[in-house]
C-alpha cells in the first residue's frame, strides 16, 4: 500500500489513538504512516463490542433471576474469566467458581468481598448492587 492510500476511516478509537501502518513512499521504500482507522476493522470491532454488551446484559439478567452472583456480571463487564479473576484476587479457581453461586456469594466475608471489589476497581456496595461508575 502506498503512503497516500493508508486508510483514514474515523472510528471511535480514532479519537483516542492512531495505528501505525507500513506503507511505501514515492521511492518504494517502507515507511510508517499513522491511520485513524479502517472500515473493515471498525466493523469487526463494533461487532465484537456488541457481542460483549449482550454478554454483560445476559449476565446481569442471570444475577437478577438469582442464577448467579454479581461476580458474573462484573467478570463480563471487565472482560475477565475465572482464571484471570483468581489471579487478581488470590483465590483458587474452584473458589471463584463457588463464589459465582448466589447462596455462597451472600455469605462471603467483607474481606473476601473487598478483594473482589479491588479486582473490579469498584466498591463493595457497588459490587453487591452491580453499580458501575465509568472511569
Amino acid at each position: 500500500m502506498k503512503k497516500d492510500e493508508v486508510p483514514q476511516d474515523l472510528s471511535s478509537l480514532g479519537k483516542i489513538t492512531k495505528e501505525v501502518c507500513y506503507a511505501t513512499d514515492s521511492d518504494g521504500k517502507y515507511v510508517t504512516e499513522l491511520s485513524s482507522g479502517w472500515e473493515v476493522k471498525i466493523t469487526a470491532l463494533d461487532t465484537a463490542w456488541g457481542d460483549i454488551q449482550k454478554r454483560v446484559a445476559a449476565a446481569k439478567q442471570q444475577v437478577l433471576e438469582g442464577k448467579a452472583s454479581p461476580l458474573l456480571f462484573f467478570m463480563e463487564y471487565r472482560l475477565m474469566d475465572v482464571a484471570i479473576l483468581a489471579g487478581y484476587t488470590g483465590f483458587w479457581k474452584w473458589q471463584v467458581k463457588r463464589h459465582l453461586k448466589p447462596e455462597v456469594f451472600n455469605t462471603l466475608s467483607d474481606n473476601k468481598l473487598q478483594k473482589y471489589a479491588e479486582a473490579f476497581n469498584t466498591k463493595v456496595d457497588d459490587l453487591k448492587t452491580m453499580t458501575v461508575h465509568e472511569d
